[in-house]
């Protein structure tokens, strides 16, 4: 992949920044087409991917890591060794997943119980403005209202580690989850300006045209969700995931990307 002129800064931070731990979730559908995701712009200026279309997600937030949620699915230990860390890290992700895909798209991955998911999230608006503030935890939230988290409507994906020459960088780990049924995701977070469900094939065709940026870990996600073809054959494959951290090098006057795993 080549990458425009500016993407990268010039010079190599020493020592490079810490990459912190983040999570991000491909929202998927079935539409009239095939598989459609959902993508956000976020707002240019943003310290981080300003401008780019991505998926929900952010980073961590240390009491996302709280053991006294209440949880169904496969627990923090099939996680960690899925995502190759330990139990608490793997038990942050998952809840962070969850948290920020309400944030910023509405659509909340947890019920009353481990047999029912929330069809209607519209009574939780003021909650989902509160968690963005900060101004109490995603455990918290979840107690208040009598949720269990719904870690088995996530699967993990791929981890994606933001280049070396970036000043802010995120060790990402990516997970898939479909729309529950009567939920609706939306734009309404004020990190995007813009909000669409599209074919993975109509993103990338966007973006060769030029009207959406695109970072490489989306990229290449969107080609492998196009692969799939739908929400049932995505959410049955069988993954091994793989730290990949691309690495941004000049050519003969051009930045391009090439990939290294670990």
């Amino acid at each position: 992949m080549v990458l425009p002129e500016g993407f990268a800064p010039p010079e190599v931070p020493d020592p490079p920044a810490v990459a912190r731990d983040a999570a991000t979730v491909m929202l998927v559908r079935d539409g009239a087409t095939g598989l459609e995701v959902f993508l956000l712009r976020r707002v240019m200026g943003m310290a981080f991917a300003g401008g780019m279309t991505v998926f929900p997600g952010g980073g961590v937030d240390k009491r996302d890591a709280d053991a006294t949620i209440r949880w169904h699915g496969e627990p923090p230990s099939w996680w960690a060794a899925r995502f190759r860390c330990d139990e608490s890290l793997a038990r942050a992700l998952v809840c962070a997943a969850v948290r920020e895909t309400f944030e910023e798209s509405g659509v909340l991955l947890a019920g009353p119980d481990g047999s029912s998911v929330v069809s209607d999230t519209r009574p939780f608006h003021a909650a989902r403005q509160a968690l963005v503030d900060r101004e109490y935890s995603f455990g918290e939230f979840l107690a208040d209202n009598d949720l269990v988290l719904r870690a088995d409507l996530l699967r993990p994906w791929s981890n994606w580690v933001t280049p070396v020459p970036e000043p802010r960088r995120y060790d990402t780990r990516f997970f898939l989850a479909a729309v529950p049924t009567g939920q609706q995701a939306d734009g309404a977070t004020s990190e995007a300006d813009d909000a669409i469900w599209q074919t993975p094939a109509t993103a990338m065709a966007d973006w060769k045209a030029g009207n959406r940026a695109l970072l490489p870990p989306t990229w290449m996600t969107l080609a492998e969700l196009d692969e799939a073809g739908s929400v049932a054959a995505a959410m049955a494959e069988s993954r091994v995931i793989v730290k990949t951290t691309p690495e941004i090098i000049r050519d003969g006057g051009k930045l391009r990307v090439v990939l290294t795993t670990a």
